[in-house]
């Protein structure tokens, strides 16, 4: 690699970390002789940007050059930073070189918009055509789809990669006016749609022609940013669940603001981006997906924002303590599932496990039941009965004064005095001895 990819590099990949909207797994695709890497949908192995955000592939920007002047974002044309653009052949050359180096497992590949959202598309577009025809690289690849460039472009893009991810960035649309007027909710949910009938029409033909090309085998993705806007988490959590219902979306991906560019009045007055929110958005979501939550149920008109204090299910739980205790001997695979402390696998367990034997406290532990949480919504003939006649927010304080750690003990280094027979040999020993309970 030469000083000046180099220089292009090091500032590409830098102006990539703002965007998490990357997935490192999703689909499978076999080595071919003679090819390079192939794609697995098991995951891939990870590395962690500065800011402490979870990445597994090259993650980097084409060019950081924009010709939008978005309020949030970093590369916005009217922001004076070090400019970089690379050219698809050194984009190849380094996915290549980084992979037969086991620096990397695939790409994920963004993009400022230069010129035009067709002129970037197409250069995308090649990057992805180049690896897998002329490279014959078989790994996984994600890549932006820019709003506004042509359904013909975004087809062939399709064709090539694995993911394609359309970023809505604000969660309403009069917000994206105020802060990214030349931006508009028609053009982003036009490649959405476009992406999502493609997807579904491969699928169908592949059932009838086993050989019939791919199109974005891994899905799509997209990106919300919270808290540069004043959307309540009501709001966004419906937003989500309308995308993976209505768009069929693999992932909504929340990114925490981070003032970049404080000088912008219409941006809130923040120093730190809201990580928590961010997280326990992250955990709405992962309730939504695979807990058979809906988002009125996690948020509501009554409580539009998420408590930052304890996590979702806790949360639900303790506004709706007239559905618990449960028999977790009897009740059904959903009701489980939404006892605190128990997740996916546990309560898959449980409903195994009962069909053998009464289930008690230590089955349940050793099936992977977080029992300082459950105890207090299921029924256990072990469990005291006065553990469920706590009002709401005594248990609520309960379990959050429960679930923190305790103070560390001092090392204390003490005189001791062993016996061995008659002798009496002094040993000075220093441990913690709060580790030998």
């Amino acid at each position: 690699m030469n000083d000046i990819v180099q220089k292009k590099l090091n500032i590409l990949a830098d102006a990539a970390k703002y965007d998490v909207s990357c997935a490192s797994s999703g689909n499978n695709r076999a080595n071919t002789q003679g090819g390079v890497g192939n794609a697995v949908n098991c995951g891939i192995c990870h590395s962690f940007t500065e800011d402490g955000r979870c990445i597994s592939l090259l993650k980097v920007l084409m060019t950081n050059n924009c010709i939008y002047d978005c309020a949030y974002c970093i590369n916005r044309r009217t922001n004076d930073r070090p400019r970089a653009t690379l050219t698809v052949e050194e984009l190849v050359d380094l996915t290549i070189g980084f992979y037969r180096r086991n620096y990397i497992e695939g790409l994920f590949l963004s993009s400022g918009v230069i010129k035009s959202p067709d002129y970037t598309m197409e250069r995308m577009m090649l990057v992805a055509k180049k690896l897998r025809i002329e490279e014959r690289y078989n790994g996984y690849i994600h890549m932006k789809a820019i709003p506004g460039a042509s359904s013909d472009l975004i087809h062939q893009a399709g064709i090539w990669v694995d993911r394609l991810s359309v970023n809505i960035e604000i969660p309403s649309n009069p917000e994206l006016k105020r802060l990214a007027p030349e931006k508009n909710y028609v053009d982003i949910y036009r490649p959405m749609n476009f992406i999502k009938e493609n997807i579904i029409a491969q699928k169908e033909e592949r059932k009838h022609l086993r050989h019939a090309p791919t199109f974005a085998p891994a899905g799509q993705s997209t990106q919300l940013i919270v808290g540069a806007t004043p959307e309540s988490d009501r709001q966004i959590l419906s937003l989500a669940s309308d995308l993976y219902q209505g768009q069929r979306l693999k992932r909504v991906y929340y990114s925490g603001y981070l003032p970049v560019n404080e000088y912008d009045q219409r941006l809130p007055a923040i120093k730190t981006p809201p990580l928590v929110r961010e997280n326990r958005l992250y955990q709405s979501d992962w309730l939504m997906r695979f807990y058979k939550f809906k988002a009125n149920e996690i948020v509501s008109d009554e409580h539009p924002f998420l408590d930052l204090e304890i996590d979702p299910k806790l949360a639900w739980a303790l506004r709706n303590l007239h559905q618990f205790p449960i028999n977790v001997n009897k009740a059904p695979y959903e009701m489980i599932l939404r006892v605190p402390g128990i997740g996916v696998q546990s309560a898959q367990r449980i409903i195994e496990a009962r069909k053998f034997r009464t289930l008690n406290t230590q089955h349940l532990t050793k099936i992977g039941v977080v029992m300082k949480r459950a105890k207090y919504f299921i029924v256990n003939n072990e469990l005291p009965a006065s553990v469920f006649d706590l009002p709401s927010e005594t248990l609520r304080k309960q379990i959050i004064l429960g679930d923190k750690p305790k103070p560390k003990s001092q090392p204390d280094t003490q005189l001791k005095l062993f016996s061995f027979g008659d002798n009496v040999k002094p040993l000075r020993l220093t441990t913690n001895l709060a580790m030998l309970d």
